[in-house]
C-alpha cells in the first residue's frame, strides 16, 4: 500500500458530515423562543463560531474513529475503500490532526461560554468512550447505538447554550438558578431516542447488505449479538420513548408543537421504510440525500417546526386546561 497523501489525511476528518451539525439548529430556536435572546453582531458571530467548534469536535473524533476502525472497515462493502484502509496512515499525523482540531474546538468553545465549553469538552469525551480501548462502547450491544446517539442532545444543548443567558431570567419559570438555562430533561431524552432510532436503522441496514454474520461480526463486534429482530425491536423500543418523552416536552412546554406529531410520526415511518430497503441509503447521510421527496418532506417538516415555536394557538391552551374537567 502507498502513504496516505495530504487530501486523505483531510478526507479522514469527514468535512462531508458536517451537515450533521444541523442538529444544532432546533436546540438554537428553542432557546431563542424562550429567552427571547435579541439580534446583534456579536450573537450572529456566537452562532458561527459555535458551529465551527462543534464541527471541529466533530470532525477530531471522525479523525480517530476512521484511524482505529481501518482493521473493521475492510469487511465492510461500502467502507472498505476509506483512506485508512486503503493507504498506510502515519499514527502521528492522525493524532497531531485530532490534537489540533480538539485543541481548537475547544478554544472557540471557551470564547461562547463556559457552559458551551463543558458541551464541548463532553462531546469530545464521548468520542473516545465510542473508539478507544478499553472503553469502546460500539462493540457493546445496544450501547453501541446509545453512545453514538447521544451525541444529538449534546449538539442540541451546544445549540441552546448559544441562545441562553448565564443566569435564569427574573420573574420568569427560568428564574431559580444557573440550572434553569439548561434545556427541559423530556426534550433531551427526546432527541437522544429519536437519534438511537436512526442509528439502529442504520445498523439494521448494514447488517442486511453484509448479509453474513459472521463477516459482520468482523466488522462490528457487537454483530456477533445482533440479528434482524433484535434491531427491529429495539428501533420500535426507541421510537416509542422518543414519542413519549416528546408528549412530555409538548404538553408541559409548548402545547403548540403537539399539532406537528402526525407529521413527526410520519418522518420516523418514511425513515424506517427507507431502512427496510434492499442497499438502504440509511447508511451514509450523502446516500439518504438521493431521496428527494424524503428530503424535501424533511425540509418542510423543518419549516414547520419553526413556525410553531413561534406561533400561538390560544385554543389548544383551552382545549388543554378544560380537558382536566373530564
Amino acid at each position: 500500500m502507498r502513504p496516505a497523501s495530504l487530501k486523505e489525511y483531510v478526507a479522514i476528518a469527514r468535512v462531508d458530515n458536517w451537515i450533521k451539525n444541523l442538529f444544532m439548529l432546533p436546540g438554537m430556536l428553542f432557546a431563542f423562543s424562550v429567552f427571547h435572546t435579541p439580534f446583534s453582531f456579536l450573537l450572529c458571530v456566537k452562532i458561527i463560531v459555535g458551529l465551527l467548534s462543534i464541527c471541529l469536535i466533530a470532525s477530531a473524533n471522525y479523525v480517530i474513529n476512521e484511524y482505529l476502525d481501518a482493521g473493521f472497515d475492510k469487511y465492510h462493502p461500502l467502507k472498505h475503500t476509506r483512506s485508512s484502509v486503503i493507504t498506510i496512515i502515519n499514527p502521528k499525523i492522525i493524532y497531531s490532526e485530532y490534537g489540533i482540531l480538539a485543541l481548537i474546538g475547544l478554544v472557540l468553545g471557551y470564547f461562547i461560554s463556559a457552559k458551551f465549553l463543558f458541551a464541548t469538552t463532553v462531546f469530545l469525551i464521548l468520542g473516545i468512550i465510542y473508539n478507544v480501548r478499553p472503553f469502546r462502547s460500539k462493540d457493546r450491544v445496544f450501547l453501541d447505538v446509545l453512545s453514538e446517539s447521544i451525541n444529538n442532545p449534546i449538539r442540541f444543548i451546544a445549540g441552546w447554550f448559544i441562545f441562553s443567558p448565564a443566569l435564569g431570567i427574573p420573574n420568569s419559570k427560568w428564574d431559580l438558578n444557573w440550572i434553569n438555562t439548561f434545556p427541559p430533561v423530556s426534550i433531551m431524552i427526546a432527541y437522544w431516542m429519536g437519534g438511537a432510532f436512526l442509528m439502529a436503522t442504520e445498523r439494521f441496514a448494514e447488517f442486511r447488505l453484509i448479509d453474513n454474520p459472521h463477516v459482520a461480526g468482523l466488522y462490528r463486534k457487537s454483530f456477533k449479538i445482533y440479528n434482524e429482530n433484535s434491531l427491529l425491536v429495539s428501533m420500535f423500543f426507541y421510537a416509542i420513548t422518543c414519542a413519549f418523552f416528546m408528549g412530555i416536552f409538548l404538553v408541559k412546554e409548548r402545547i403548540e408543537l403537539i399539532v406537528i406529531f402526525p407529521f413527526f410520526a410520519l418522518l420516523f415511518s418514511w425513515y424506517l421504510r427507507i431502512g427496510l430497503l434492499n442497499e438502504s441509503p440509511v447508511q451514509g447521510s450523502a446516500r439518504l440525500y438521493t431521496r428527494k421527496w424524503f428530503m424535501l418532506y424533511l425540509l418542510l417538516f423543518v419549516v414547520l417546526l419553526c413556525a410553531l415555536l413561534f406561533i400561538d394557538i390560544p385554543w389548544l391552551h383551552w382545549f388543554l386546561k378544560n380537558a382536566n374537567n373530564y
